[in-house]
């Protein structure tokens, strides 16, 4: 009997495993919601308990807007603490969740109907594949950074080893055989030591990236044409399976109390006047720097909207806005610019009219939503992935940044310097164009008949040709 392509029989099973971290969770809560939207039945596998407080609210409401999906909370093992170990928690609970993703499996055996594939992180590829492999399912990996962060974490496994002397020997770059160099000050300071637990837990998954079914990134082919064209042509990387770009990915909808006190703010303020500022959900900038870069907003003389963060953690957060900037910032700046101590949905404000500019850390998630929205960037890099996720936006046309300022905390940026980027940013309208150009592309990919929408299409088509597969193989 032939089976219908919307038949209940030939819906894909798939379950979804996020790793620690609102930059973790959120493309795959984005993916989710896509894939609901293509008739897949999800199990959605989040660790318990999590780092930060935005992470379970987030699962929580989002839960609660789609009952329809399984969720399995894992209770990660913690870690005992060793040398080995960083003292950021989301490091931490990276290793934790790594070393335990293959216990996964009596979870996942027992499902009705039966999983037809798994799409998990990359911090637990290896332990998913196991479990893939013994249920004879296919696994995906999705990847939350940009391709070019990706190639170097699949270099890693040679990167820390036969290429260790790359890491030492002074040289300006590392080069990837049949990739752009990458620069040596964009390499994030643990992959310089093997031994760091976060760079040790991506060399071992990064080793299973060979035997998974492909790479979903929440990236677009336009954005990053060189190194994609160079992977998934066999001229870079030969051994990686296909990269898949099904981004941006779209937003979804939350059930949170209200509207923010922010939306009523930007709807009164002229197109294109605001500049937002936002660093991401685990950016912790020093007091200094915040005194210095509100000294660099108020001389810039632009309209504002900056939210604040002085902690890794968001439960730590304790301190309230005026503790943290000055009463007298606060005052003078009243009626242009608004200040925030709280959680923003990122999408509703780029994507609001008032917005000019967008000063960001350059988290994937934050790129991929000002690339949607054709909102031009500052780039003002922190740590991990985010000065090449810098170097990838900046090629794409989508922003600007200063290389000299270092990672977060490395020197001060001093307020001239804010203030001379932040009115390039809002003045340069070559900049604007290409920006806008960008945004322009982002939505034709995810249109009818666009490259990203045809590629998870494609990728839900070929799991429902699995499914009869998983289900004969569960009868016998």
């Amino acid at each position: 009997m032939s089976i219908s392509p919307g038949s209940v029989t030939s819906q894909p099973h798939i379950a979804l495993f996020p790793s620690a971290g609102m930059g973790h969770l959120t493309p795959f809560l984005r993916l989710a919601s896509l894939l609901l939207s293509h008739n897949c039945k999800l199990t959605l596998i989040t660790t318990k308990p999590t780092v930060s407080v935005a992470e379970c609210t987030h699962i929580s409401s989002f839960l609660s807007k789609h009952p329809e999906i399984n969720h399995i909370e894992f209770h990660v093992p913690p870690m005992q603490h060793s040398g080995s170990i960083s003292d950021d928690p989301f490091f931490i609970q990276f290793e934790a969740t790594s070393r335990s993703a293959h216990q996964i499996h009596p979870l996942l055996a027992s499902l009705t109907p039966p999983v037809s594939a798994i799409f998990a992180d990359l911090v637990v590829a290896n332990g998913a594949n196991k479990v893939a492999v013994d249920l004879g399912v296919k696994n995906y990996v999705v990847s939350t950074t940009s391709l070019k962060f990706l190639s170097l974490m699949a270099y890693l496994p040679i990167l820390t080893t036969s290429d260790a002397a790359k890491l030492v020997d002074g040289a300006a770059e590392i080069e990837i055989p049949g990739l752009t160099p990458l620069p040596i000050s964009s390499i994030p300071p643990p992959f310089f030591n093997a031994d760091h637990g976060f760079t040790a837990t991506l060399v071992s998954n990064a080793k299973a990236l060979p035997f998974c079914n492909g790479i979903l990134m929440n990236t677009f082919e336009s954005f990053e044409p060189e190194t994609l064209s160079a992977i998934n042509n066999k001229r870079a990387l030969s051994n990686l399976p296909s990269i898949l770009p099904i981004g941006p990915l779209e937003t979804y909808g939350l059930n949170m109390n209200g509207q923010p006190r922010y939306l009523p703010w930007l709807n009164d303020q002229p197109a294109e006047s605001v500049v937002f500022l936002s660093f991401g959900s685990r950016t912790a900038m020093s007091k200094d720097q915040i005194k210095e870069l509100s000294d660099g907003l108020e001389r810039s003389g632009y309209r504002f909207l900056w939210v604040v963060k002085t902690k890794k953690v968001d439960k730590d957060e304790k301190e309230d806005l005026g503790e943290i900037l000055s009463s007298s910032f606060l005052e003078r700046t009243k009626n242009r610019g608004m200040v925030i101590k709280e959680w923003v949905n990122q999408q509703d404000i780029l994507g609001n009219a008032a917005i000019g500019g967008f000063v960001s850390h350059c988290g994937w998630n934050s790129v991929m939503e000002a690339a949607g929205n054709g909102v031009p960037v500052l780039a003002w890099p922190q740590h991990g992935d985010q000065r090449t996720n810098a170097e990838v936006l900046e090629k794409a046309g989508l922003g600007i940044w200063d290389a000299t300022w270092g990672w977060g905390g490395q020197r001060l940026v001093k307020q001239y310097e804010i203030q001379r980027k932040i009115s390039e940013l809002m003045t340069d309208e070559k900049l604007k164009s290409k920006a806008k150009s960008v945004g322009d592309e982002a939505r034709k990919a995810t249109g009818n008949g666009g490259t990203s929408k045809n590629t998870i299409l494609e990728t839900i088509e070929s799991l429902k040709q699995n499914v009869q597969t998983v289900l004969g193989t569960h009868k016998n």
